[in-house]
Formats: structure tokens, sequence, C-alpha cells
């Protein structure tokens, strides 16, 4: 009789899968037998909306009618008596609504329109249906789930929050770790939040509407904020919101700013921030110059992404160098993007020699430049970098990384978005492979190309040529990854996302 491996051994595989994101290897545990499949359905359907594939509306149709199934009485009479019809379904096996941690209201807007439209119940641009029905299904997560940890109402649509008024609310968002929300929503919506939830964690603002009554106090009500998030966030927003940050600066460790037009003075207020990302900040106003002489002692990510409708003179890159021979020592990740600067580049190979990832933008006569990166940098693994005709090509930029990259290095992300060269990529990735083979690292390469949702990149990396020169080196050991990324280059909320 074969012997059976005991819960938390399955627990453990299954949830390794789902932290490497193998959500195909992790679906298939459900066919196994009847210990997988209990297990394998808590995880996948902890956060069931990263399944939600608006082209996919058969899993759409699937998840909605799922929850549907779970309504009670009182919500279906209610929907009922609005013109909304619930058809009779089967028990379902599991309580799937309570295995929940993460809750999109945006993304049940989504479905529920999809399914009402397919019922034909509704015509698409009568939105009242929409929110009867999205209503209830949350209110009907509120009772189910005993403990939710990710609530995310981003959509501008998303205004009628009731359901954080229902009796069990306050069972529910107890404990919950993360919020995402707009300003735009009703004031209601935050001073229930300020009255339940004291220990967020990550906190996303985007701040394209008016700013509400009650945000500034949920914010400063908080027990141990560590992560924060602020898009669209002007000055004029500036002295409520920002004075309860302040009242964080002991426990925020990330600050990412994303198209904010800010005084950017107050983030000296928190010296103990490990990451601190500005995304399209308007440096000519943001006097950044207050800053660049601040000393952050545990700041290990740093990302400057240029807006690129301005023009920025040798005085702010100036400032930045300034702000890397303080800071610079102890970063292990830096991304500076959107605008070139050479004297920038050469800075930081002076300033940041312990670097492990770095993104920055070469001319394509410029090789001296990352020669010297690479030679102070001892600790580089992985290089982001702009691949095209006024850029890096292939053959300068893979010539220089077999000869001065060192033990360390193996990463190499190629951002391809609009390369008129790419078709000739795979011929410069051969030389590089073999000349790789004698490379003091002996480590294997992952590379990654990125194409920015452009058809003709992806057809062209996709070609036969490519195809047969990955597979060659992968199978000689030389490639150990190779993935496209259909993408923007830079990812602005990669250091917001966080495991619950």
């Amino acid at each position: 009789m074969p012997c059976q491996l005991p819960y938390d051994c399955h627990n453990y595989i299954f949830e390794y899968l789902n932290d490497d994101d193998d959500k195909n290897t992790l679906y298939s545990c459900l066919l196994v037998n009847s210990l997988c499949c209990e297990i394998a359905v808590r995880i996948l359907w902890r956060d069931v909306w990263k399944f939600c594939d608006y082209d996919k509306k058969h899993i759409l149709l699937s998840i909605i009618n799922t929850l549907i199934a779970f309504l009670p009485k009182e919500s279906k009479e209610f929907l009922h008596k609005n013109g909304i019809t619930i058809p009779i379904q089967k028990p379902p096996l599991f309580n799937y609504p309570s295995f929940c941690k993460i809750i999109s209201t945006d993304k049940i807007e989504v479905m529920t329109r999809r399914t009402l439209e397919k019922r034909q119940s509704i015509i698409s641009e009568d939105l009242e249906n929409v929110k009867y029905l999205s209503q209830e299904i949350l209110k009907m997560f509120m009772n189910q789930i005993s403990s939710l940890k990710v609530l995310k109402c981003n959509s501008c649509y998303t205004k009628d929050v009731k359901f954080v008024c229902s009796p069990r609310a306050k069972i529910c968002l107890a404990n919950l770790t993360r919020l995402e929300c707009n300003s735009g929503l009703k004031s209601e919506f935050f001073y229930q939040i300020s009255q339940i939830c004291h220990n967020i964690q990550s906190l996303y603002i985007d701040f394209g509407f008016n700013i509400i009554n009650g945000l500034a106090d949920l914010i400063s009500l908080q027990n141990n904020l560590k992560i924060v998030m602020l898009r669209n966030f002007k000055n004029k927003l500036f002295d409520k919101i920002i004075h309860s940050l302040v009242k964080h600066s002991f426990s925020l460790t990330r600050l990412i700013l994303v198209e904010c037009d800010l005084n950017l003075s107050f983030i000296a207020m928190f010296k103990n921030l490990q990451v601190l990302n500005l995304y399209y900040q308007d440096f000519n106003n943001s006097n950044f110059d207050q800053l660049q002489y601040i000393r952050f002692l545990k700041l290990k990510i740093l990302k400057f992404i240029f807006r690129r409708d301005l023009n920025y003179s040798s005085h702010h890159y100036k400032m930045l160098i300034n702000f890397l021979e303080i800071n610079g020592k102890i970063l292990t990740q830096l991304y500076i993007y959107g605008y070139h600067n050479d004297s920038l580049n050469i800075a930081l190979s002076k300033f940041c020699p312990n670097l492990k990832n770095l993104c920055t933008l070469f001319k394509k006569n410029e090789s001296e430049t990352l020669k010297l990166i690479l030679n102070n940098c001892q600790y580089l693994e992985i290089i982001k970098v702009r691949y095209g005709d006024e850029w890096f090509n292939g053959k300068t930029i893979f010539k220089v990384l077999a000869n001065y990259s060192q033990k360390y290095f193996y990463g190499l992300n190629l951002n391809c978005y609009y390369s008129k060269i790419v078709d000739k990529l795979h011929e410069e990735l051969e030389e590089f492979f073999i000349n790789w083979q004698d490379h003091i690292s002996q480590r294997s390469l992952s590379l990654i190309i990125n194409t920015g949702y452009s058809k003709n990149v992806i057809s062209e990396v996709y070609g036969k040529g490519m195809k047969t020169t990955i597979d060659k080196y992968m199978k000689l050991g030389i490639i150990k990854k190779f993935e496209t990324e259909e993408c923007g280059f830079i990812d602005q909320y990669s250091e917001f996302r966080t495991s619950i």
C-alpha cells in the first residue's frame, strides 16, 4: 500500500508552488485525491482574483457563479425584487469564500457586469444591478471570511462601500494588513475602516479624486505602518496627509511616490527607510536640494524614474550624485531610468560598490562606463539596460559583459521596446553564450527580454532563430532561465506588493 504524505508535507509543497506562481501545476493538484484537492483549493482561493484574466470570460463566469451560490436567502430575495434572477445550483463541495484572504471590489464589479450581460439581465450602460449584486457578494464575504488580509478598492466606480458597515465586518477586517484604495471613496468608508483596522502595514492611495475627510485619520490611527505608496499626490493635499504619515517616521520602511507633485523635503523625516521609489517626479519643483545631503542609514533600494516631458539640467543630476555619495555605499539595488546621464553612471560606479541589481541607460559609445561599473561593483548580479540603435547594441554590451563582469553576475534584462534591430539579437546572443562558457562566474545565465507589448518585437523575439539558439544553450546548461516580459520595463508596484 503506497505511503500517504501527511497533511503538513502536502501543504508545504503546495505553498511552495504558490510562492513560485506555478498556478497551472497547483491547479492540477486538484485532481490527485481528496486530500490534495482540499489543500490546493484553500491556497488557490486565497487570492482567486489572480485567475481573473479579462480575456478568459469562462473563468470570470465560473468564479462569480460559485460566489453567487453562497448568497444567503435574504440576498437572493433582494436581488429577485430588483429583477436579478439567481438560478438554482448544486451545493458546492467546499465553502470557497471562507478561504479568501484578498478581496478586490473592482474585479467583483467586472465579473458581475459580465455575468449579468451574459444573462441579458442588463445592458452594459446600466450599473444599478451591477451595484446590487456586487454589494450582496461583498456582504457575503464579510460573513464568510474569518480574517481578511488584503482589501482593494481602486476603481473610480467603487463608490458604494456599504459592506464595511455590515455587522460582521468588524471581525472580518480586524486583521487587515494591506489596503489599496482611491481618495474618492465616501468618507463613510474611511471612517469605518479607521474604527476597525489599526494594523494595516501596507497602504496604497490613488489621489486621482478629491480628498475625503477621514483619510488622514485612517493613516494616523495605524499601529505599525511599514509601506506607503501614493499616486497623483499634489501639494494642495499636502498638510494633513503628510502630518499623519510623519507619525510613522520610525516604522515606515518603504515609500513609493508615483506621479506626485510634491515638496520632497518631508522624506528626510523617515530615517529608517529601506526602499525609496520616486516615479515620474518633477524634480524641478520638488525641493530635492533639501534632501540631497540627508543620510539614510538603512536605505537598500533606490529608484529614480524621470518624467520625459521635462528637461533636467546638470544641476539636477549633480543633486542625485550628491545623494549617492552619501547613501550609495549601502545600496544593493539602484534604478535610474527615463533620462540618460553618463556622469551619473560614472558616479554610481564610484559611490555604490555593493550593488547587486542595477537598471540604467547607456549610449552605444559608453562601453568604458559599463566596464567601470563592472570593475567597481564587484557584487553585481543583475543588470537591466536599453537595447537598440541609440543605446547599447548586442555586440557592445555582450562583449563587455563576457570580459568584465565579476563572479557573482548572472542576470541580464534587455529592454527591446520599439527596437528595430531585435531581429539580429539571436545571432549576437549566440556569440555571447559561447564566450560565457569560459567566464569566471561559472554560473548559468538568466535572460529576460522586455518587449513592452510591442507585437513586432514579440514576434521577432519568438522567431525561429531565437528559439533555436535559446534551446541549444539551455540544453548545454549555459542558460538556466529565459523569459519575455510583455509589459513596461519598470514595474512601479513591485515594491508595494507583499505576500500575506
